[in-house]
This record gives structure tokens, C-alpha cells and sequence, in this order.
């Protein structure tokens, strides 16, 4: 591992010096505040995914290709979308959250899918990653951080017309058949977007089963630009995913679950914009279903939520300071109907502001401040204070912020409903929601190369932290449905949580004469978390505590070689019941080569996961394929 880190590095070296004569890279405009604001002013570390850097990471599916964020931990249960946790800095799962063109996008039955994004790949713009805590703007479960997906219908610029079609057919190994299409079109007044994608395998063989998946997507979008000041945004998107579950949630031998998780999204913009200020009306919700079956003769948990959140937003832009000061309103309501956690509803709402503004000649403020009220922890006050000096190549930036999350369905009520329950996980209603301080601070350096350079250090102490923590039966506070001989994990507050860590992230973007073309990025997080006491937990001990990510891609006339590596150092944990292990480390490579036809509106291609067979899992009993070829084609017109 040392050799690969230190080959790579002076690859990167090598490049850097080869292509010493690019002009300096523009800072990226990014939304992170719920306003567009240069990178540099944000006094934090974010990274953003461009569209291109989307088509071209060696990835099948969106939680797949954030496995090469720097920063990003993705822990997956099954290939290319069936199921994945997202971790930024240490936290846990639920602790990100996921937010689709403004709008929060987490799922209220539990934090495991968070990952299922309901876009098609061509429809997005960019992703930005937003490292750390931003409860102040976006609301509660923003405390490890923000994956900000934001899709071209929802930022097209009128004025020109314009066609496209893309399609994408992939086959390979274990009966693997990929297929995308994607169709847009555009004038002076409108934008109007559709896709499908479906990703399905037979899969590897397990115990007594096989690792199949059959996960589909379709999705359509549309913009409208009423007149000068006003626009219309709107979408739809229906989302399954049927999938292998074997010991997705327990060590159990008798364990040989499937799932089944189906959704609709529907979402809506109205905005009016003018010379000095914004409004919009925001809106969304969303259905899901999931159906998880321990075992062929086990009745099957079948879980139906309903969410919904609208937000109004008005910003207004001042002379003075160059400020901006956006405030706004925000409620969502959740809900189930559940045979496994029963009937239940939920409620929350709050009121927010947010000044950024030039407070001296270099130096950048925001200040943000929420006001909440929840159903379960009534009021709750989070400020937010992010600073940025600007120089001519270095920016030095801090932050400080509080968070909170409550729990969901799942921790308060699984397997509450249940006539009997003889082992697994249990909820708890009485779980208080978690609280934290957010601290950090860093410095981003632009070299008169096209480099960046982003150092920060962090400090999380967080309070009555909620994970799954192996109970005795008389220890349970709730037990009319369980036996004393059971074994059973309470969901609780485990402790208060006290996090340091560290971000090491670099990305460049150079070329070679008039054709060839290099862009990466790359990035190491170290953590050390210690608790208040010693309680055991399930997935606070299994994040990592060094993760290594990287991506990178280089291209010309002729094609494009793309890389994406994932390097963890985690605890390691053993499961004798079902021969289950996980590493104390481990490394992987994703490899995609593409010959581009007919001047690059078309190619073929090949893609090799996990290049160098690697066995692992990033949870204890999910096994992840090992090397899998995978061979296609692909068009992009445009008109």
C-alpha cells in the first residue's frame, strides 16, 4: 500500500511539473449556503463534481461514483445501487444528508436510503459535497455533511434551442445487463428532460443464494420560463430496487433476506428573480415502499412513509459589503404505515436566516442562524459562523455551527408491531435526539499551476449519539413481544462523542498540448473518535478511521482512460456464524477504457470494478463481487 500511495504521488508530481504552463483555475461557483457564492468566500471544504467528471467516473450507479469523493465513505451492502450508507467525517449514516435541488431528499423510515437519489445521471449538472456540519441553512441530519445534488432543469439558462440523446448498453459477468437513455430539448422558453436506466445482475453466488439486483429508474423533468422575472421548475421520477438483502441487517445463518424498496418523487420550483432579490416557492414529496423478507417462509416487513417539505426563500442582495441576505420558512411532515413498526406521523417545522457579506477588503462572513421546532425535541436553536480570508493563491477559513438529529421510524419502532420477536434490532421511542458542536478550520491553496490544495482539521462533540448497541433482555424497556432467552440490539444513546479528524485534499485539471487532457482528485481523511463510555455499537465502530479516495481521468482524441480508487483502515470485526470478516484494511481499483467513434459521438467501452479481486466488505456479513469485467457501447447527439 505504501508503494501504491508513493507511485501515485509522484505520478501526480510528474504530471503537475509536465504541465507547468496552464493558466489557474477559476473558482467554482457552488450553492452551499443556499445562495451562489464563490468557493473561496464559503470558509468551507467542499468538493464538486462536474457533469463530465459524473460521465466518467468508472461507476454504475450515483452512490457508486461517490466512492471517489475525497472525503466521501461509502459504505455499501451490494453492487451498483442496491444499497449504500454515505459517511462524511466520521459520523454516521443518517448524519448526511442529502438534499436535490434544494429540497431534502432523506427517506424517514431509516438513514440506509439516503443513497437512493431518484435522477438520472445525464439530468445532473454537478454534485457538490459539502464536508460538515450546515443545519443552519439546511436543516436537521445536517451534521457530518451535505451531498448537494443540483440537475440542469432547475438551473437551464433560456435563450438558445438545443437537442440531445444519450443512450448507454453494458453487459458482462453474472448475467449483467446495464442500459440508460436519456432525451432532452430546449428553446427560448422551456426545457424539457426524460431518462430510464436499469442496472441487473444474476449476481455472484452466496449462501444459498445469489447476490442478484434488478434496480430501475425513470425520471422527467421540465422548466418554463414564464416571463422575465418568473420560472416554473418541475419533476417526477418513480424508482425500484429489488435486491439481494443476505445479512444486510443481521449475522444470522438463517438469514437469506431479499428486499424490495419502490418510490415516487415529485417536486416543484416557482421562482421570481429581479435585479435585487430572489423568491421561491419549494416543494417535494415523496412515497416509498419497502418490503424486506428475512427468509422465504418469514412474513415479509412492509413498511409504506410518506413524506413532504415545502420551503419559501427570499434573497436579497445589497450594495453594501456585497451582501446577500436570504431568509426563509421550512416544514415537512413524515409518515408510516407500517405491520413491523406500526402507525405513526411526525412533524416539523422552522424558520431561518442567512447574512453573508464582505466584512473587510479580504475577508468573507456568513452567519446563519435556525430556529426549529420538532415534534420529539420541541425547540431548538443552531447558529452557524463561517469565516474566509482571501489572498492572491491562499484562502485561510474557520467555521463553527451546532446540529441535531432525531431519530427515525426505524430506531424508535422496529419490530414493535410484531406479535413476536425472538431476536434482532429493537427501537425505542424514549431516544432523546442528537446534539452536537461543529468545529473546524483549514486553508485552501491555489498554485499558479492549475492545483488546489485543501487542508482543514475538525472537531465534532456530539451528545447522546443514537446507534444499536447488544442489550440484555431485562434491560429493555419496552419488551411485551420479545423472550428472555433472545438476543437482541436496543436502539439507544449510546454515549457522547467526541471526534477529531483531519482532510488532506488535492485535484487538478491540466492539459498536453491541443488534445490531451487530465483531471483528478484525490484525498485522505484521518479520524479518531472516543466515547464517554464504553458501550458497544454497530455502525460508529465501523466507519473508517483512514480513508483514501480518488478519481481521476485522462483524455484526447481518441479516448479516455478513468480511474477510481477507495483505500480504508477500519476495526476489525469477525461473525464465526456465518464465516464473516472485515479486514482491518483494504484497497480497490475501478478501471474504465473508452474508444471514442465518430468524432466522439460515439464509443465502446470496458470497465473492470474491482480490478484486482480484492475480498471485502464495508459491513460485517455483506459481501461485496469480487473482479467483475463489464463491456459496452454508448452514443451522445447533439442538436
Amino acid at each position: 500500500m505504501k508503494i501504491l500511495i508513493f507511485s501515485f504521488s509522484m505520478a501526480l508530481a510528474l504530471f503537475n511539473t509536465a504541465f507547468a504552463q496552464v493558466p489557474v483555475l477559476e473558482p467554482v461557483l457552488i450553492s452551499s449556503s443556499a445562495q451562489q457564492k464563490r468557493i473561496r468566500e464559503t470558509g468551507r471544504n467542499i468538493s464538486v463534481l462536474t457533469k463530465d467528471d459524473i460521465k466518467n467516473i468508472p461507476a454504475n450507479s450515483l452512490d457508486e461514483l461517490l466512492r471517489f469523493v475525497p472525503g466521501i465513505e461509502v459504505q455499501q451492502r451490494g453492487p451498483q445501487g442496491s444499497q449504500s450508507d454515505l459517511i462524511i467525517r466520521g459520523g454516521t449514516f443518517q448524519q448526511v444528508l442529502v438534499v436535490i435541488d434544494g429540497m431534502r431528499a432523506n427517506e424517514p423510515l431509516t438513514g440506509h436510503f439516503s443513497a437512493y437519489i431518484p435522477i438520472h445521471p445525464e439530468e445532473i449538472e454537478r454534485i457538490e459535497v459539502i464536508k460538515g456540519a450546515a443545519a443552519a441553512i439546511f436543516g436537521p441530519d445536517a451534521v457530518g455533511g451535505v451531498v448537494h445534488v443540483i440537475t440542469k432543469a432547475f438551473t437551464h439558462n433560456f435563450g438558445t434551442k438545443n437537442k440531445s440523446a444519450a443512450a448507454s448498453l453494458q453487459g458482462g459477468q453474472y448475467g449483467l445487463f446495464n442500459g440508460r437513455i436519456a432525451l432532452s430539448s430546449s428553446n427560448k422558453k422551456s426545457y424539457v428532460s426524460g431518462g430510464l436506466q436499469q442496472n441487473k445482475a444474476k449476481g455472484m453466488q452466496m449462501r444459498g443464494t445469489t447476490g442478484y439486483f434488478d434496480n430501475d429508474l425513470a425520471n422527467i423533468s421540465y422548466a418554463r420560463k414564464l416571463n422575465d422575472a418568473w420560472r416554473l421548475m418541475l419533476r417526477a421520477a418513480a424508482d425500484s430496487r429489488d435486491f439481494n438483502a443476505q445479512n444486510f441487517y443481521t449475522s444470522f445463518l438463517s438469514d437469506t433476506a431479499r428486499e424490495k424498496v419502490s418510490s415516487t418523487w415529485q417536486q416543484l420550483a416557482l421562482t421570481r428573480t429581479s435585479e435585487k432579490s430572489t423568491f421561491s416557492i419549494l416543494a417535494n414529496a415523496r412515497q416509498l415502499k419497502d418490503v424486506y423478507s428475512f427468509r422465504p417462509v418469514s412474513i415479509a416487513n412492509q413498511n409504506s412513509t410518506n413524506l413532504f417539505n415545502a420551503d419559501l426563500r427570499h434573497t436579497v442582495r445589497f450594495k453594501w459589503q456585497q451582501a446577500k441576505f436570504t431568509s426563509g420558512m421550512q416544514v415537512f411532515n413524515k409518515q408510516i404505515v407500517s405491520n413491523d413498526r406500526g402507525n405513526h406521523k411526525h412533524l416539523h417545522t422552522g424558520i431561518y436566516a442567512n447574512l453573508q457579506h464582505q466584512l473587510l477588503n479580504k475577508l468573507f462572513v456568513t452567519e446563519g442562524i435556525r430556529a426549529d421546532w420538532d415534534q420529539s425535541y420541541k425547540w431548538a436553536l443552531i447558529p452557524q459562523l463561517n469565516l474566509a480570508y482571501t489572498g492572491v493563491l491562499a484562502t485561510l477559513r474557520a467555521s463553527i455551527s451546532k446540529g441535531i438529529r432525531d431519530a427515525d421510524f426505524t430506531e424508535r419502532y422496529n419490530n414493535f408491531n410484531k406479535p413476536l420477536v425472538t431476536g434482532g434490532s429493537i427501537g425505542n421511542p424514549a431516544l432523546e435526539a442528537e446534539r452536537s458542536l461543529n468545529m473546524e478550520i483549514g486553508a485552501d491553496l491555489l498554485l499558479d499551476k492549475p492545483v488546489q490544495v485543501h487542508a482543514t482539521v475538525f472537531r465534532r462533540n456530539q451528545s447522546s449519539l443514537i446507534d444499536w448497541a447488544p442489550t440484555m433482555y431485562a434491560d429493555i424497556p419496552l419488551r411485551p413481544n420479545l423472550i428472555p432467552t433472545g438476543i437482541y440490539a436496543l436502539a439507544s444513546n449510546i454515549a457522547n462523542i467526541d471526534t477529531k479528524g483531519a482532510e488532506l485534499d488535492l485535484s487538478g485539471d491540466h492539459s498536453w498540448g491541443k488534445e490531451t487532457k487530465l483531471r483528478w482528485n484525490t484525498g485522505i481523511t484521518v479520524l479518531k473518535t472516543g466515547k464517554g463510555n464504553s458501550l458497544p455499537s454497530f455502525y460508529l465502530s465501523s466507519h473508517a478511521k483512514l480513508l483514501w479516495n480518488s478519481n481521476m481521468r485522462i483524455s484526447n482524441k481518441f479516448g479516455t482512460v478513468s480511474m477510481g480508487t477507495v483505500y480504508k483502515k477500519r476495526n476489525q470485526q469477525t461473525a464465526n456464524a456465518i464465516n464473516a470478516r472485515i479486514s482491518p484494511e483494504y484497497f480497490t481499483v475501478n478501471l474504465r477504457i473508452e474508444k471514442y467513434l465518430f468524432t466522439k459521438k460515439a464509443g465502446l467501452m470496458l470497465q473492470i470494478d474491482n480490478l484486482t479481486d480484492v475480498a471485502y466488505s464495508d459491513l460485517l456479513g455483506s459481501i461485496m463481487p469480487g473482479r467483475w469485467m463489464q463491456f459496452g457501447c454508448w452514443m451522445n447527439l447533439n442538436k
